[in-house]
C-alpha cells in the first residue's frame, strides 16, 4: 500500500502543468524514488524477520467533518483565487505523500497502521494557511514529514495516556514559518498571497463560521474559538474607539486570523481538556495573534506570521492550564457550575447559541467594518496623522510597488523621504517607479538625488494612477480585472475612494457614442468624486446641474457645489456669477 501511494505521487509529476516546471518535476519524482526505497527497504526487512504488518481502518469523525470544513473553504475561497483549484492536483499529491509517509513511518516502529481520514486534516490545514513555490516544493513535502515526525515521536503523559503534544499541522507551519523569517525567504512561498486573497470572497467570515459548527457540535471546541474572537475583537474595537484606526489592516479581525481560530489551533487532542482551560486557550491564542502582530510589523516581518507562530508554545500549556484551572480560585469560574442540567452535546450547543449571538453582534451586514486594504482610506489616515497610519500604508505601498506598480513605488518614496516612515526603500523607491514607468518617479529621483544631504524639505511630486496601475491596486481586493473595460475598471476605483478614479470613470460614462456611455453613472461618479473632495468634480456637477443636460435641473445643488469648488480655490468655477469667490488663494485643488 505505502508503494501505491509512492507510485501515486510520482504519477503527478507526469502531468503537463507539472513537467513545464522542471523543478517541481524533480521535487515530486525525487520524494517519490525516497520514499520507494524506504518502502522496499521496509518490505524486504519485514519479510527477512517474518514481521506481519496490520492495517487497522478507523474512521474517525473528527478526522472526516474537519477535511469536509476545509473542503468547503478550499471551494469558496477558489472561486475567488483561481489559483486554489489550479493547484488542486499539488494538494492530492501531498495527500499521497501523507499517506505513504505515515505508513512507513507506523509500521518501521509497529506492526499497525491505523488508516483513516487522518491526513487529510493535517493537508488541508497545512495548505490553508503556507505553500512554496514550485521550484521550493520539495520544502512543502518536508514540512509535512516534520508533522508527522512530531506526532509519532514528540509525545506525553495526558489523562494516564501516551499522546501527542502538538498539532500536527500547527507544528510544522510554525517551524516553517521561523526558518523563512530568519532567512527573509518569505518570497518563495505563496503565504502573503493566501493571507491577502482571503479577504476576496465577499463574507467569508459567515462561510467558515458555518463551516466550523459541526465541528464545535460534536467536539466541544467552541468555547476555544468564542474567546478567541471576542478577545481580538474586542481588542480591535478598543483601538479603534482610541486612534481611530483599525489594528488590523482588513478591519477588526482578518479572515485568514479568524480561519485560525476555527482550524488551527482547535484540535481537541493538543487542546486542554477542562472548559474554563479552553477559554483561556482562546484568550491566549487572541492575545499572542495581537502581540506577533505588532512585534512583526515592528521589524519589518510580513505580518501573515501572527496566527502561525503562537500555537505550538500553547500546545505546551495544556497540561499547565488544566492543573491551575483545576484547583484555587479559578475553580469558582468553572462554567459547568452554571447550568449542571446541559451536559456533553446539548452544552455544546448551548456554547453554539452564545457564539452565533456574539458573531451576529460583532458582524456588518454591509461590511462597513472591513477596510480591506483600500489605499485611499490609509492615505486619508495618514494625512490626519493617526496612530501607526502611515507605517500600514507603507506596507500596502511596498507590497504593490513589488507587484510591479510604479505608482506605489512612488508613494512609497515620498513616504519615506519626508520622514513620514522609517526607510526601507528611500532613493531605490522613485528608480524602481522611473523603471516602472511614472514619469513623477523619474521626476522624484532627480529630486531625491538633488536634495541628498539636504534638511530642507522638498516638494516630491504626486500622480494619479493610470488604469494598467488600478488594475494591479485593486486586484486583491476584486480578483482578476484583467477582462473588464476601463470605464468599469475606473467606476470599481471610485467606489474604493479614489477620486481621480471618479472623475475619470465619470469622463468616461459621459462620453458620447462611447460603449459605456451612461450618463446616469457619470452624475453619480461625479457626486461621489466631489464627496472625496475633488473640487473640479464638484464644479462639473454644479455645471450639469445648472443646466440640466437631458437630467432634471436641480440650481440650489448646483450653485452649492459651484461654491464649493470656488472656495476651495478653483477660480473657474467662480466665474459666470453663479458664485462668488470667498477666497482668492492659487491652486486647482482638483
Amino acid at each position: 500500500m505505502p508503494l501505491a501511494f509512492v507510485a501515486a505521487l510520482a504519477l503527478f509529476a507526469l502531468l503537463p502543468s507539472v513537467r513545464q516546471q522542471p523543478a517541481l518535476m524533480h521535487s515530486l519524482l525525487g520524494t517519490a524514488a525516497l520514499l520507494a526505497v524506504w518502502g522496499l527497504a521496509l518490505l524486504l526487512t519485514a519479510k527477512g524477520r517474518h514481521r506481519l504488518l496490520v492495517l487497522e481502518v478507523v474512521l474517525r469523525k473528527q478526522h472526516y467533518l474537519q477535511a469536509c470544513a476545509h473542503l468547503s473553504i478550499f471551494a469558496y475561497w477558489g472561486w475567488y483565487w483561481p489559483e486554489v483549484y489550479e493547484s488542486a492536483h499539488l494538494i492530492a499529491a501531498q495527500l499521497a505523500f501523507a499517506y505513504a509517509f505515515d505508513m512507513l513511518l507506523a509500521w518501521s516502529r509497529r506492526e499497525t497502521y491505523t488508516f483513516g481520514f487522518g491526513p487529510f486534516p493535517i493537508i488541508f490545514s497545512t495548505n490553508l494557511f503556507l505553500w512554496f513555490k514550485p521550484d521550493w516544493f520539495y520544502l512543502q513535502f518536508l514540512m509535512i514529514a516534520t508533522g508527522f515526525a512530531a506526532k509519532e515521536f514528540i509525545r506525553w503523559k495526558k489523562d494516564g495516556r501516551l499522546v501527542h503534544i502538538f498539532n500536527p499541522s500547527s507544528l510544522p507551519l510554525f517551524l516553517a514559518s521561523l526558518a523563512l523569517i530568519l532567512t527573509d525567504s518569505t518570497s518563495i512561498t505563496w503565504g502573503q498571497e493566501i493571507a491577502f486573497t482571503f479577504e476576496r470572497p465577499p463574507y467569508i467570515l459567515l462561510w467558515i463560521f458555518l463551516a466550523g459548527l459541526p465541528g464545535q457540535f460534536l467536539f466541544g471546541v467552541v468555547t476555544m474559538t468564542l474567546s478567541a474572537v471576542t478577545t481580538v475583537f474586542a481588542f480591535g474595537l478598543a483601538y479603534y474607539g482610541i486612534f481611530g484606526t483599525h489594528f488590523f489592516v482588513e478591519g477588526f479581525i482578518p479572515a485568514a486570523v479568524f480561519l485560525g481560530m476555527h482550524l488551527l489551533f482547535t484540535d481537541p487532542s493538543t487542546a486542554p481538556r477542562s472548559e474554563q482551560g479552553r477559554i483561556i486557550f482562546g484568550i491566549l491564542y487572541g492575545l499572542a495573534v495581537v502581540s506577533l502582530y505588532t512585534v512583526l510589523g515592528l521589524f519589518g516581518v510580513p505580518t501573515f506570521y501572527d496566527k502561525l507562530l503562537a500555537v505550538p508554545l500553547l500546545n505546551l500549556s495544556v497540561q499547565f492550564i488544566d492543573r491551575t484551572v483545576a484547583s484555587g480560585a479559578l475553580r469558582s469560574l468553572d462554567p459547568a457550575r452554571l447550568g449542571r442540567a446541559l451536559v456533553g452535546r446539548r452544552r455544546n450547543l448551548a456554547y453554539i447559541a452564545v457564539w452565533a449571538l456574539v458573531f451576529v453582534a460583532m458582524s456588518d451586514p454591509l461590511e462597513a467594518y472591513r477596510p480591506r486594504r483600500w489605499v485611499p482610506l490609509w492615505e486619508q489616515a495618514c494625512q490626519e496623522d493617526r496612530r501607526n497610519a502611515c507605517s500600514v500604508l507603507s506596507r500596502i505601498e511596498l507590497r504593490y510597488c513589488n507587484q510591479g506598480s510604479g505608482w506605489a513605488c512612488n508613494e512609497l518614496g515620498i513616504l519615506e523621504m519626508t520622514g513620514r516612515v522609517a526607510p526601507k526603500l528611500r532613493e531605490k523607491a522613485f528608480q524602481l517607479a522611473c523603471a516602472r514607468g511614472s514619469n513623477a518617479g523619474c521626476e522624484n529621483r532627480a529630486l531625491a538625488y538633488t536634495a541628498s544631504g539636504s534638511s530642507a524639505q522638498v516638494p516630491y511630486r504626486h500622480a494619479p494612477p493610470n488604469a494598467s496601475e488600478y488594475r494591479i491596486l485593486l486586484q486583491e481586493a476584486k480578483g482578476t480585472l484583467d477582462g473588464i473595460s476601463e470605464a468599469e475598471l475606473f467606476d470599481a476605483a471610485c467606489r474604493q475612494g479614489w477620486s481621480d478614479g471618479c472623475s475619470r470613470a465619470a469622463d468616461s460614462f459621459m462620453q458620447a457614442g462611447s460603449p459605456a456611455h451612461d450618463v446616469g453613472r457619470g452624475i453619480a461618479a461625479l457626486e461621489r468624486a466631489c464627496a472625496l473632495n475633488s473640487l473640479q468634480a464638484c464644479a462639473d456637477l454644479g455645471t450639469f446641474q445648472l443646466g440640466g443636460d437631458g437630467l432634471p435641473r436641480d440650481p440650489e445643488k448646483g450653485r452649492l457645489n459651484l461654491k464649493r469648488a470656488c472656495d476651495g480655490g478653483l477660480r473657474e468655477a467662480c466665474s459666470g456669477g453663479a458664485v462668488t469667490p470667498a477666497l482668492s488663494a492659487p491652486g486647482t485643488g482638483g
